[in-house]
Order: structure tokens, then C-alpha cells, then sequence
């Protein structure tokens, strides 16, 4: 598999799956007829296909159609298939305008028409609040660590603020008792968007395009080394990307019921034959 391509196939469509990773749905990107999609389990063993129509094929880059379809299918029951959202233009002399195809490629529209059908159906593991915009999650995150304080006061200086901030991280993975805060803190590292590996990468992006400023042939070589890094840094983040939910799916099993003390069985014995009644003698 070109895990390159494949990483940039979750970057085209992090304003997709994203927001919907965040309510606790686990999404993967797959090819369709003719274009990629994005396929969404859900907790009732039904699925969402989101992603650009599939006939006639269209040559715009995947993650940018010009407009969505969404549709839930079930597996085993054919019954279930219903059009979630449909931002394609109306084919067909005719054919009436849907009100959604004036929203063409936006994905604001189309994960607020998920989260309100899957909230009708309560399908969301991540319920959304009544005063919360939709499909941000509700579920307790840590809090970023703080680097530490490098004034003279501070009881420990160091030079690896940033290093030092990781190190908090972890001590903080290492003190957490629940799989949900651990997959939390997971996210901080994986999230395609703003996560940790995905600001590394940038980050070794920019010190190659710094390097090429030089202007000499090392300048060159050493972009191209940085460059490499940043690719096998974003390769990793694609072979974690589900890392995070299988955390959260990790539940320690549950406490042995004792068995109720059952007493030992004891054959009964036999009752006794009493001897047959003799007749009374009239005096």
C-alpha cells in the first residue's frame, strides 16, 4: 500500500472524518465505483456512505466534489437505506433543485445533517448537548500540558521545553485508569488535523524548505532527508489512525460473580419398615 497516498487521502478528508471521529464513529476511506469514500460504522450494526456521486465520474481531486451524497445501508436488512444528504446538482430536463445543492462541497452542512439524523436515531456514542454546536465532542479531554517554566525561580531549568511537555504527557498516560482517558491522550498524538505527529511533520517540512535557503547541494540533500522523515512521520499517524478508538473500545473484563455456595448433596436414607399392625383381642 503507497502509505503516502493514503496519507493524503486523510488530510483530503479530515474536514470529514474528523468531526465525526470526535463523536466516538470510527470512519474509514475506501474506493467506490469510481471515487473515494468515506464509510462510517454505527453502533447498530448499519453504516454511512459519504462521499461525491459515483455515476457519472468526475475528475475533481477526492475530499473536494462538487457536492455530497450521504446515505445509511445496513449489511443484512436491505430495508434500512435512507438519503441522510444530497448537495449534487439536479440531473434530468425537469428535475427540481434540492435545497441542499446550493451548499455544493461544504462539509459544515453535511456533518450537521449527520449529527441531526443520528441523533434522531440515537445513534451517536457521543450524545450532543443541547447548548453544543454540532459534532464537537463532549467528551472530557485532557488538558495540554503546560511546558515547564524555564525562569531562574523555577525549581528545574531545562532547555527541552518541548521535549519536557511530551515527558508530561506520558506521565500523565502513565497515572490514568480509565482506556477513554487513555485514548483521549492518544488523540493529542494522532488527531490527522492538530495532533502531535501532524505538527512534527510540518514542523520537518519547514526545517527542509530552511535548508534549501542556503542554497547549496548538503542545503538540498539535507531537504530531501527532512522530507523523507516528515513522509514516515505521517505514515505512522495512517497506521495508528483507528489507534484511538480500539483504546477506547478496551474495557477490563468484568469481576468473576461468586458462585453461591451450594451444600453437598446427601442421599437420604431409606425409611424404615415397621412391622404390620396385629389385631386387637376382645377380653
Amino acid at each position: 500500500m503507497n502509505t503516502a497516498w493514503w496519507q493524503e487521502l486523510w488530510r483530503r478528508h479530515a474536514h470529514i472524518t474528523t468531526p465525526l471521529r470526535q463523536r466516538g464513529l470510527e470512519c474509514d476511506i475506501e474506493f467506490g465505483l469510481s471515487a473515494y469514500i468515506v464509510h462510517v460504522a454505527l453502533p447498530d450494526g448499519s453504516y454511512l456512505i459519504i462521499g461525491p456521486p459515483q455515476e457519472p465520474s468526475s475528475d475533481r481531486p477526492p475530499g473536494d466534489p462538487e457536492g455530497w451524497v450521504v446515505t445509511r445501508q445496513h449489511p443484512a436488512d436491505h430495508a434500512v437505506f435512507e438519503v441522510i444528504y444530497d448537495s449534487t446538482a439536479s440531473t434530468g430536463p425537469g428535475a427540481p433543485e434540492r435545497p441542499e445543492a446550493r451548499n455544493g462541497a461544504s462539509a459544515k452542512h453535511v456533518v450537521e445533517a449527520i449529527d441531526q439524523r443520528l441523533t434522531q436515531l440515537g445513534l451517536l456514542p457521543v450524545p450532543r448537548s443541547s447548548t453544543e454546536g454540532p459534532l464537537v465532542s463532549t467528551a472530557s479531554q485532557p488538558r495540554a500540558p503546560q511546558s515547564p517554566d524555564p525562569s531562574p525561580s523555577a525549581a528545574r531549568i531545562s532547555t527541552y521545553v518541548y521535549g519536557d511537555a511530551l515527558l508530561a504527557l506520558t506521565d500523565q498516560l502513565n497515572r490514568t485508569e480509565s482506556h477513554a482517558d487513555a485514548a483521549a491522550l492518544l488523540h493529542q498524538i494522532l488527531d490527522p488535523t492538530d495532533g502531535l505527529l501532524e505538527r512534527l511533520g510540518e514542523f520537518f517540512e519547514a526545517a527542509g524548505e530552511k535548508a534549501k535557503e542556503a542554497e547549496q547541494d548538503d542545503g538540498f540533500d539535507l531537504s530531501y532527508d527532512l522530507a523523507d522523515a516528515a513522509a514516515e512521520i505521517r505514515s505512522l499517524g495512517e497506521v495508528l489512525h483507528v489507534a484511538e478508538d480500539r483504546m477506547r473500545a478496551l474495557n477490563p473484563p468484568p469481576p468473576a460473580s461468586p458462585r453461591s455456595a451450594t451444600p453437598p448433596r446427601t442421599s437420604r436414607l431409606p425409611l424404615p419398615v415397621l412391622p404390620p399392625a396385629q389385631p386387637r383381642q376382645r377380653r
